[in-house]
């Protein structure tokens, strides 16, 4: 069973987003998926309920706001766990999650305030002892960029600095919005536009393939 974790301390950088995204995706690939939602907001958890009647694609959504429990609560077939981290939440918030994970997804906006706001989290989650001995990948997502614009591109150059890998740029969409709304995703449609937005997350599922 492999479990990622998506996770900022920066609110609003498309955390939600992504974690349902990720767990769409495996499960459409035929995985059993779990999404495990530790923000007490339980945006994840109205989505995975909104596509719970999907012939293919369901996803079981399992509260994990009570530290440990939400491990017992996770089927023993499962094959692919999608940690939703709690808005504002450092390492020692996820340490649960982070003792089980196969690896940490970071999203970043293009901004300097949530670039400066990011480097916190990030050495929080560097003093981990799993992540400190190379047991446990991390790596940033750089999400709602408009790519043809200075800002992002200075961004995506700031963050290309760090030690921690920028393994996938996502621009920025209303599709994202409306399509979480729905209890949806990218990966549940095939337009040739749609398949323009799905191109920008392989780079980050080929990274995620490689975790154990």
């Amino acid at each position: 069973m492999k479990t990622i974790i998506v996770a900022s301390s920066k609110g609003g950088v498309g955390k939600t987003t992504i974690a349902t995204h990720l767990a769409a995706q495996s499960a459409q690939a035929g995985q059993r998926t779990v999404i495990v939602d530790a923000d007490p907001q339980g945006s994840s958890t109205r989505w995975a309920q909104r596509r719970a009647g999907m012939a293919n694609g369901a996803v079981l959504p399992i509260d994990g706001t009570k530290k440990r429990s939400w491990q017992r609560a996770v089927p023993e077939d499962t094959q692919r766990v999608i940690v939703d981290g709690a808005a504002g939440a450092m390492a020692e918030d996820l340490e649960s999650f982070l003792d089980q994970a196969s690896a940490v997804v970071v999203p970043v906006l293009p901004s300097a305030l949530d670039i400066e706001a990011t480097v916190p989290f990030l050495n929080t989650l560097a003093k981990h002892p799993r992540v400190r001995k190379g047991q446990l990948p991390v790596a940033l997502v750089a999400n709602k960029l408009k790519p043809w614009t200075n800002a992002s591109q200075q961004a995506v150059a700031v963050m290309n600095e760090w030690s921690i890998p920028v393994v996938a740029q996502l621009r920025d969409s209303q599709a994202y919005v409306m399509l979480t709304g729905l209890g949806k995703s990218l990966f549940d449609y095939n337009s040739a536009q749609i398949r323009e937005h799905q191109n920008d997350w392989q780079p980050l599922l080929k990274w995620l393939g490689k975790a154990r």
